[in-house]
């Protein structure tokens, strides 16, 4: 009678986590995979530098464009200096809010604030709703699910090794219970088999028309040279593609410990 209690007890957990990954995985393909509708679609640097990693990314994109233009100064030493006050977009407008009255801020609570930003925030939104970024939630709640099967998995095995480890009078009965809960166990497997095959590969923001997207932008930018090439770049890969020592070195900046 306990081995009837532990069988049902593995079945409960296969079923109840297979059912969750299944649901969670149609929930994140409501992201469709729709490139075709995306075809002679471009996107502007803000947008790939979010799609290629989130807030933080505009950020850092808006500090370095505005510092190409010489609007910004920003030293080595990690300090951000407005030259020109007035911002020629929201992106802008929210760096030079960060900044203060002032005109002269650290550059880390400067990346931090802009990141933060209602301007962000809106991108963010209209790339959502267009199918190019991932939902809030969408990609963790698929990765929280395949960890629940697999915990499944783990206390199917458990459950069946103490069924077979408690004394029996038939000796017979040993195979026949290895084989019920060998089933469950085949389910749990089977499951994650099929979510690492069909479910999509998502990026942290982009989906798979964002990556398509990107990709093609990626592409361009290596073929050029000009000055959109280079924040192109910055966009897609970050400051660790920035040229300049010193510049990049504004960005690396730490305060030393006390």
């Amino acid at each position: 009678m306990l081995r009837v209690l532990l069988l049902l007890l593995a079945w409960v957990a296969a079923g109840t986590t297979c059912t969750r990954l299944c649901l969670a995985s149609v929930r994140a393909a409501a992201v469709v995979d729709d490139t075709d509708r995306f075809q002679g679609r471009g996107l502007t640097l803000y947008e790939a530098a979010f799609l290629s990693g989130g807030p933080a990314r505009v950020a850092d994109l808006t500090l370095v464009s505005m510092a190409r233009q010489r609007r910004l100064l920003l030293a080595h030493t990690g300090w951000a200096t407005v030259v020109d006050p007035r911002g020629r977009d929201e992106m802008e407008r929210s760096v030079l809010g960060a900044i203060g009255p002032d005109g002269q801020s650290r550059i880390a609570p400067v990346r931090t604030t802009a990141a933060a930003a209602e301007s962000v925030r809106v991108l963010a939104d209209r790339l959502v709703a267009a199918g190019l970024a991932v939902p809030d939630g969408a990609r963790t709640t698929v990765a929280g699910a395949v960890r629940q099967v697999r915990a499944a998995a783990a206390a199917v095995l458990v459950l069946g090794s103490v069924a077979l480890l408690m004394p029996s009078q038939a000796q017979e009965s040993r195979p026949l219970v290895a084989i019920w809960f060998t089933l469950p166990l085949i389910l749990t497997l089977s499951c994650l088999a099929i979510a690492r095959i069909e479910v999509h590969p998502y990026t942290r923001w982009a989906s798979p028309a964002g990556q398509h997207l990107l990709s093609a932008l990626t592409r361009r930018a290596d073929t050029g040279s000009d000055d959109r090439t280079y924040l192109t770049t910055v966009a897609v890969r970050g400051i660790r593609a920035i040229g300049e020592p010193d510049l990049r070195a504004a960005f690396a900046h730490r305060e030393p410990h006390a």
